[in-house]
């Protein structure tokens, strides 16, 4: 594992270009920083400022190399590299609240984008007129969608919702792509069609993950629970209250092993054996060994004084010294990711190495 500090900032999320000597960050405001890796620093090549409001996703595609944003000020934008610097198209996204969160199609011919108008955004590109369209799925949503991942197909969308639902969408557009053959989801997928409703995840669903294959698709909940829905099962539920802080992100890893991160400040191991097989496997920090010293009653108090605590060092035990935003993948293929990458509210960025 190794940890990368960009500042003070807070980082609410992240994305790596295809070869991964790039990564594009946002420490918590309207701006995106694009750091490129010399030796062992990262250093500081872009900046791209033409949003108003706080970023809250970004999306790096890796073959077409564009880089879709967005953010509270209700715009996308999707960034294209000519003559050297990034140049921005706005989206017509036609959603009157925050835009949350923003995700490549794995053809990356479409993009989709959630809200807090109770919607998501499926926007693709017009040649034409030049501009990015977007369609909207309304159906049943209730509330803001926090997260959203993208089916191996490039068809079915998961989206995980504040309405403590999840849900698998169909986000087939007829105009730029071929109808879809049939998955364990379901066969007819018209647009918006929902092929999956879960009601009670108990908690907001903060992150949504398909396995490999797509056949399966774990998520993760504000009330410290990971599900996993198995299609190739009859869409079997199978749920997992941890005693762990909520968990924020969740990603596959292979088809069987997966890990989640959230407010606990490390990354977890969980394992799907089939229905009623999810277990917690462990956590994948390496505690820092603490040396306690002997302090003297006069200390004693003195500290308790300053941090209302006797402890002499406040730090966490793990890497990351405050709650883990998202988690990405960094190396291998969705079937064996060799190493994924953490950041943090503390900053920092953490590439982990996921042994199998």
């Amino acid at each position: 594992m190794s940890l990368h500090s960009f500042g003070l900032e807070p980082l609410s999320c992240h994305s790596w270009n295809k070869d991964r000597t790039q990564i594009a960050v946002s420490p918590n405001n309207n701006t995106v920083k694009i750091y490129e890796k010399k030796g062992k620093d990262w250093v500081k090549i872009h900046e791209l400022t033409e949003h108003s409001g706080r970023i809250t996703g970004i999306d790096w595609a890796p073959e077409s190399n564009r880089i879709v944003t967005c953010a509270s000020d209700r715009n996308a934008y999707v960034w294209t590299l000519k003559d050297g610097s990034w140049k921005p198209t706005l989206v017509l996204l036609r959603i009157n609240r925050a835009a949350t969160c923003v995700k490549w199609s794995p053809l990356e011919n479409k993009f989709a984008l959630g809200s807090g108008a109770r919607l998501i955004s499926v926007c693709y590109f017009e040649k034409e007129n030049d501009w990015w369209l977007s369609k909207h799925i309304k159906k049943a949503i209730r509330s803001t969608v926090l997260s959203l991942a993208w089916h191996p197909n490039n068809i079915l969308l998961a989206a995980g919702s504040a309405d403590l639902h999840c849900r698998v969408l169909s986000a087939y557009i007829k105009d730029i792509e071929d109808k879809p053959g049939p998955t364990a989801w379901g066969a007819k997928m018209p647009f918006g069609e929902v092929m999956l409703e879960h009601k009670d995840c108990g908690g907001w669903v903060h992150g949504v993950s398909f396995s490999p294959s797509g056949d399966q698709l774990a998520w993760v909940a504000h009330n410290s629970s990971m599900a996993v829905a198995d299609a190739a099962q009859g869409k079997e539920v199978t749920q997992l209250t941890t005693r762990h802080l909520p968990l924020l992100s969740v990603l596959f890893v292979s088809p069987t092993e997966l890990v989640a991160a959230g407010h606990d400040c490390c990354p977890h191991q969980f394992t799907y054996k089939g229905p009623g097989g999810l277990e917690f496997v462990k956590k994948l920090d390496v505690p820092k060994q603490a040396t306690k010293s002997s302090v003297s009653a006069m200390q004693h108090f003195r500290n308790l004084d300053k941090k209302a605590t006797d402890e002499e060092d406040s730090e966490l035990g793990t890497l990351h010294q405050n709650s883990i935003t998202q988690l990405c993948v960094v190396s291998g293929d969705r079937a064996k990711v060799d190493k994924y990458s953490s950041v943090g509210l503390d900053g920092a960025m953490i590439i982990w190495t996921f042994k199998h």
